[in-house]
């Protein structure tokens, strides 16, 4: 009679963490066109990312519309760093909840107690994290695999009450397209699409597009 093997789901959420696609640690920055599309409005500038990860908006006056841009830059190359699995979760235990067809689902107990994941196929498919006072629930539809690690290609995101456990933002669901650049293998965001419900419950968009890449020497 063989023997049930036990889950080690902080064994397989290592593998998939390290299975995410990261930037090498020489990264210096690129730069590019940036054309942001609202409400049928279009705002065009250019724009700079340095290695400390700043985005530097050109060209473009509105400041709503400048920190909208910049902080689509800013939230996609953080998950860019590479870091080491110890270093980030060697205070976590990793704890099933339960094995289903979406994957092994996991709560974590220790340093960032009450966080939980979702691992299918070396591919983290659910995250909800405590973040600044706030949960943030995210479910990835789509992965590009890019031969280095894969990115998450289509997804949704919500803001969660820690408290009630209830919504406290609308539902916010993204596109986003990638593009290889440089001969080292760089895949950078080309666009992002985010859909979701106003306050009419009506569906609007928002597209960021990024183009004329290059890397920073």
């Amino acid at each position: 009679m063989g023997i049930l093997k036990e889950i080690n789901c902080k064994e397989i959420f290592r593998k998939a963490y390290e299975n995410r696609y990261t930037w090498r640690n020489e990264f210096s920055g690129y730069k590019g066109k940036c054309i942001f599309f609202v409400n049928k409005n279009i705002h065009e500038g250019e724009f700079q990312l340095g290695k400390d990860f700043k985005p530097n908006i050109q060209k473009i006056e509105e400041e709503k519309i400048v920190k909208s841009i910049a902080s689509q830059l800013f939230e996609v190359c953080i998950h860019r760093v590479k870091r080491e699995f110890n270093s980030v979760h060697s205070e976590n235990n990793f704890n099933l909840l339960k094995n289903s067809e979406s994957g092994i689902e996991m709560s974590v107990s220790g340093k960032n107690e009450g966080d939980k994941y979702r691992v299918k196929n070396d591919f983290i498919n659910m995250v909800y994290r405590k973040i600044h006072g706030t949960i943030i629930e995210i479910f990835v539809e789509e992965f590009l695999q890019t031969g280095e690690g894969y990115l998450s290609k289509k997804y949704s995101s919500q803001s969660i009450d820690p408290d009630t456990l209830k919504a406290k933002s609308q539902k916010l669901e993204y596109e986003d397209e990638f593009k290889n650049i440089g001969e080292e293998d760089y895949w950078i965001l080309k666009s992002r699409t985010i859909t979701y419900l106003n306050q009419n419950q009506e569906e609007e968009t928002q597209k960021f597009v990024f183009e004329d890449l290059s890397l920073l020497k």
